[in-house]
């Protein structure tokens, strides 16, 4: 059960790392059709329903890293960011904020790579995440791989800033209202509700990310449109409902992947705290 206690850094770092890999394996095909709607050239002409799991490789590859070193970031500043219990809220929106821009120097690349595959950018040339990286790697280098990554931590911070401080605040009144802590499986419905209304509030930066990761123009020779001047365009050229493309199920994989990221998370948390979890 949720406790006052916090885990050490190793703790957050296993926890991290198992509840990353979970979610993000369990809810690839929702992913991969949320990015297909979000795409430029359409959802049947980026792939359709067809082969759901192109791009997993990358997927395998990062999430576990990548939710180890949010989790370790969030926990630690958590614990020493200098604010009263008054300013909770504020803590945990700095903490989280600042393990997502952590988090995004390893998600970001394998983002690319992912989205990438998933709607077969490169066509024929590139049916793989290794093959996709490859080329990647061949036609932009180093600095195509962090493509899209002022977007995606435009989208996390906000993302996060809901996300969390409503999560903890949840598990703070629930806790209060059942006067004892929570088990697992109770902290992981409360972060479901809270990433649904973060992951639906922000799907407009969530289209704006996919757009820059999927743009194959080369930055040497071209310039490319500022993050206001594409936002304007997509609103401009496609209205608003381009900006809220694939929100259902951006919002139904997050709000189920909320509960079980952050479920795993407390239910590894609390395993290596050698806690009862029944």
């Amino acid at each position: 059960m949720s406790s006052q206690s916090s885990p050490t850094f190793c703790q957050s770092l296993v926890a991290g790392g198992v509840a990353g890999t979970s979610v993000d394996l369990l809810f690839f095909p929702i992913d991969t059709v949320k990015t297909r709607l979000q795409s430029p050239q359409g959802f049947i002409r980026a792939g359709g329903f067809k082969g759901i799991y192109k791009g997993i490789g990358s997927v395998v590859v990062g999430s576990a890293p990548g939710a180890a070193v949010f989790f370790c970031t969030y926990d630690t500043l958590k614990k020493n960011l200098p604010f009263s219990p008054d300013y909770a809220s504020v803590t945990h929106m700095l903490s989280a904020s600042i393990g997502e821009i952590a988090a995004c120097s390893i998600r970001v690349p394998t983002e690319v790579i992912k989205t990438r595959a998933q709607t077969s950018t490169y066509g024929p040339a590139a049916q793989s995440s290794l093959a996709a990286a490859r080329l990647l790697m061949s036609t932009e280098g180093l600095r195509g791989f962090y493509r899209g990554f002022g977007s995606t931590v435009m989208r996390e911070i906000p993302f996060t800033s809901l996300q969390f401080p409503l999560y903890e605040l949840l598990k703070l009144r629930l806790a209060r209202a059942l006067h004892r802590p929570l088990h697992a499986y109770e902290a992981a419905v409360c972060g479901s509700f809270a990433g649904g209304v973060a992951a639906a509030l922000t799907t407009p930066l969530d289209v704006l990310k996919t757009r820059v990761m999927l743009d194959l123009r080369d930055p040497t020779k071209h310039a490319n449109p500022t993050l206001l001047a594409r936002f304007r365009g997509i609103y401009v050229n496609e209205g608003m409902k381009a900006l809220f493309s694939g929100v259902v199920p951006r919002t139904l994989w997050i709000s189920a992947g909320g509960a079980v990221f952050l479920g795993m998370y407390e239910w590894t948390v609390q395993t290596l705290m050698g806690r009862s979890i029944e």
